[in-house]
């Protein structure tokens, strides 16, 4: 027996935390579900949350095939052990061996939920939901297409974003890289031959040679250093990211992107779940993870019935929410403001960009012309001997 501490969500919306004993995470989980819970958290008590290494963590793209797949299996009525054994063989490299040691759960006898519940942080908590939420009520193969859903449309706006991106971080990249290439090689040849002429050279030349001797003398230091000092604020920073996220949310450009963001993430688990039959409630505590900022969540857990409470949602998606609560189409508008919202923050990043772009021309530009000038300087104010 094993000691598993857990998170669970109650059917009033409460979250219970504690200890329990159970051969495996599964079998914990399976034990919270038949106790009225909705696990959201369930890990070895002596341990930290699992971590994937940075180079082995599937894309969203990759988990969205997987679940696709699967959920299409399984709609057409394909035995759930030879759903997984099939998409085993279309699942991306990353995912094989988890799809692998799901399938083998199965046949022993465990639920897919479950199964894919104790592959840690591999499969989100929303999707895991939705597919325990679909094990118990609307049915198996519709919580699985909602969750393919979810993860397709989560893949397309990230794609998006970073297509929105990828210029401004070659440029950056590029740049960097010309402006490195003069200051620690073409500057330091020119001083050395202006130094073998030895006459007086202008201000603008004398400064980019000071520039260029500091930056070859204590550039590796300073960066040595600024790796460190990133490392131990990093550390600061995730032991109180609450109060870090905060802070980005009250920042004028950021804060509105990032709010935007973990809307309409919520908005769209929450729908998803609330369509599979999950209780309103049970199912905010589990879409707690899928917002992606931690200010946002503890919103959400300080919002308890009310949704609103606390700013947790922007004031679009708000009112979509009460709309629906109104009408009886509740997760259908919470889809539609995770759409506006999704809509606006790609907005606000191609607006974003498109500031960026020309300050970055604008500044390389710039150092690039002032390099040319104190060079041209000096080459004019050499005398013949």
């Amino acid at each position: 027996m094993t000691a598993f501490r857990f998170e669970a969500a109650r059917a009033d919306g409460r979250t219970v935390r504690g200890r329990l004993d159970a051969p495996s995470r599964g079998e914990a989980a399976a034990t919270l579900s038949a106790r009225g819970l909705f696990p959201v958290v369930v890990e070895p008590a002596r341990e930290r949350s699992e971590v994937i290494p940075w180079g082995r963590r599937p894309s969203v793209r990759a988990k969205a095939i997987v679940m696709q797949s699967l959920a299409t299996l399984v709609d057409a009525g394909v035995p759930l052990d030879r759903a997984l054994a099939a998409t085993e063989g279309v699942a991306p490299v990353m995912l094989r061996d988890a799809v692998r040691r799901v399938a083998t759960r199965v046949r022993e006898g465990a639920s897919l939920g479950h199964s894919m519940g104790q592959e840690g942080p591999l499969f989100s908590g929303a999707t895991v939901g939705l597919v325990r939420a679909g094990e118990r009520g609307v049915g198996l193969a519709p919580a699985l297409l909602r969750a393919a859903s979810q993860l397709e449309r989560e893949a397309e706006l990230i794609g998006r974003i970073r297509a929105a991106l990828a210029y401004p971080i070659l440029l950056a990249v590029v740049g960097t890289l010309s402006v490195s290439l003069i200051v620690f090689f073409v500057v330091p040849r020119f001083a050395a031959i202006l130094g073998d002429l030895g006459q007086a050279l202008p201000p603008a030349t004398r400064a980019l040679i000071l520039l260029s001797d500091l930056a070859r003398t204590y550039g590796p230091f300073a960066a040595v250093a600024g790796v460190a000092l990133a490392g131990v604020a990093g550390a600061a920073l995730q032991r109180h990211r609450v109060a870090w996220h905060e802070a980005l949310l009250g920042l004028p450009v950021l804060g509105p992107l990032r709010h935007g963001l973990a809307t309409g993430r919520v908005a769209r688990t929450l729908g998803a779940l609330l369509g599979t039959g999950t209780p309103a409630l049970a199912a905010l505590a589990i879409a707690r993870e899928a917002a992606g900022d931690a200010a946002i969540a503890a919103r959400l857990t300080a919002a308890g019935e009310r949704v609103g409470e606390g700013r947790a949602f922007t004031d679009g998606a708000l009112q979509l929410a009460q709309i629906g609560e109104g009408s009886g189409r509740l997760a259908d508008l919470l889809v539609k403001a995770a759409e506006v919202e999704e809509r606006l923050a790609e907005r606000r990043i191609q607006s974003l960009v498109g500031f960026l772009e020309p300050a970055m021309i604008i500044a390389f530009a710039a150092g690039v012309a002032f390099v040319a000038a104190a060079l041209l300087q000096a080459v004019y104010s050499v005398r013949p001997a």
